[in-house]
């Protein structure tokens, strides 16, 4: 495995990706090798509601980055089909051009069912890409509202991505959304009403009485460019605040006891589903809860306490 690692070619991080991303058996030895509390890169989370033109942003702001020699990687989080479990969107094909650039990785992610704006196996992606000395991960989530939290666990800069006539948006904003953003966007500023979008947010960021970080409001339009130069300054003056804070290294140890938890839990799963297929006594259980014939909170006791005894 180590070996592997020392290559540090884009052939080789391909394999240890596919392996990371289906849980293969070999997976767990791949992470526990890539792991790391040193990785210098800086992981950028973009996130925002559908159509506010986030792939388009991160395609601009790859490029800027790859010409200042970073070496970069992206993680494109689609939206899963229910029926097929294939991904609707196809940001690996929309971004095939930066595909070109020799100091960019692109890998693109499925949601398989996950609510939270990105895929299950997103953590562990950014683990093998911080691995490979990646100075910049960009990842783009699905944009789904109000539940797309899971970014700010895995970024160290969160940027909120909006366009003009907010409307409703204000509302998901409000809900708390706008409290994981370190930085807040208008794409597609070209539109009426940017302005006044701008307005609202200043003012809302004033409400939100958050005094550690000058939150910047930015106007970009990706499509022409426009923007981008100021947004990439934004995001190193962030990583500068982070390394002057403190929170840099807060993050990645909160980042750890986040992981450590969602491990264990899922390791419990697997025992609970390991349990209730092969005990005769549990499985009548589950079909006396499935009858009505028994409470469900007596048999997750039972469950539990079977697992705690062995």
């Amino acid at each position: 495995m180590q070996k592997w690692l020392e290559k540090k070619d884009n052939l080789t991080l391909g394999k240890l990706l596919k392996e990371v991303e289906n849980q293969t058996p070999l997976s767990t030895e791949i992470l526990k090798s890539c792991y790391s509390n040193e990785s210098k890169a800086h992981i950028v989370g973009i996130t925002g509601p559908p159509g506010a033109g986030k792939s388009t942003l991160v395609s601009k702001l790859c490029k800027a980055f790859a010409t200042q020699g970073l070496k970069i990687a992206v993680v494109c989080v689609d939206p899963t089909s229910p029926f097929t479990n294939g991904a609707l969107l196809g940001d690996r094909i929309r971004m095939q051009e930066l595909a070109k650039l020799p100091n960019v990785f692109i890998k693109s992610l499925a949601t398989r069912g996950n609510l939270g704006g990105l895929a299950a196996s997103t953590a562990d992606v950014v683990q093998v890409f911080g691995a490979f000395d990646m100075d910049l991960i960009l990842i783009e989530t699905v944009g789904v509202g109000q539940i797309e939290f899971d970014v700010l666990e895995v970024s160290d800069t969160v940027i909120l991505v909006n366009v003009p006539g907010l409307g409703d948006s204000l509302q998901t904003l409000k809900a708390g959304i706008m409290e994981i953003a370190d930085v807040f966007v208008i794409n597609q500023a070209d539109r009426p009403g940017a302005d006044e979008s701008v307005k609202d947010l200043r003012l809302m960021v004033r409400e939100s009485g958050r005094k550690d970080w000058d939150l910047p409001i930015l106007k970009t339009v990706a499509t022409r460019d426009e923007g981008i130069k100021e947004l990439v300054e934004q995001i190193f003056n962030h990583k500068s605040f982070l390394l002057r804070s403190g929170s840099w290294k807060e993050k990645r140890q909160t980042r750890n006891m986040t992981r450590l938890n969602h491990m264990i839990l899922q390791l419990l799963t697997t025992k609970v589903d390991e349990l209730t297929q092969t005990d005769e006594y549990i499985k009548s259980q589950i079909q006396d809860v499935r009858s009505g014939n028994i409470d469900p909170f007596t048999v997750s006791h039972e469950i539990v306490n079977q697992l705690v005894s062995k």
